[in-house]
């Protein structure tokens, strides 16, 4: 039985493109940076904050000279701009109160920075008791890296065998065969389905109400 569902944040519970393209090209065009298309950033997201802006900036440049001011004002507009455009995809929300109704434990693991992660949840799904939401955190290796999911099991105390990760992209599925966990990957969020293939998802999913059949199932066992 799965008795613990872990969420990636951006591109799976929440289509957040819209914000993070404006916060970064925000933070280009303070800095004297061309900026980019919003529909370019899908490429761009998905290791962190600090690879984005990594991302964004021209190739022909020192970016470690400029890339703590990057941050700086991209973290600055975002904190105060992040719920301008961002909506939870269609199902998510009735998919996250049917695992919770039926008993099945809740977290989120996201690389988005973790003061940014806890606002996005609370702003969105305030009434969804989360056994463990995690951001980012300074000293805490990013996904695919699966230190994050190791301390959200410890968190909620279910086993991995008892665990599903569910996420949009490939570092996701990296993460969750890293963390020896079952995976699920959605094809609604920022990377092609091919990508999920590639890494290897255990199940692939369109809708969500494809999530609450796959716990069903383990329920039903």
């Amino acid at each position: 039985m799965k008795r613990l569902v872990i969420f990636d944040l951006d591109g799976t519970l929440l289509n957040t493109i819209e914000d993070l393209g404006r916060a970064a090209n925000h933070a280009l065009e303070v800095n004297g940076f061309p900026t980019h298309s919003v529909a370019s950033y899908p490429f761009f997201v998905g290791n962190g904050v600090r690879k984005l802006i990594e991302r964004v900036l021209p190739e022909d440049i020192n970016k470690e000279l400029v890339i703590d001011k990057m941050l700086a004002d991209f973290k600055a507009y975002y904190n105060d701009h992040n719920t301008d455009y961002t909506v939870p995809y269609p199902g998510i929300t009735d998919m996250l109160d049917w695992l919770q109704e039926e008993g099945v434990k809740i977290a989120v693991a996201s690389n988005k920075y973790d003061l940014a992660t806890q606002k996005l949840i609370r702003h969105y799904f305030p009434e969804i008791n989360f056994v463990a939401v995690e951001g980012q955190k300074e000293g805490i290796p990013v996904k695919p890296d699966p230190s994050v999911v190791f301390s959200i099991l410890a968190q909620a105390r279910e086993r991995k065998s008892d665990t599903l990760y569910v996420g949009d992209s490939g570092v996701d599925m990296e993460t969750a065969r890293r963390a020896c966990i079952d995976s699920v990957g959605v094809t609604w969020g920022f990377r092609p389905e091919k990508e999920l293939v590639e890494y290897h998802a255990g199940y692939i999913v369109s809708t969500p109400i494809e999530i609450e059949k796959i716990v069903e199932q383990y329920i039903e066992q």
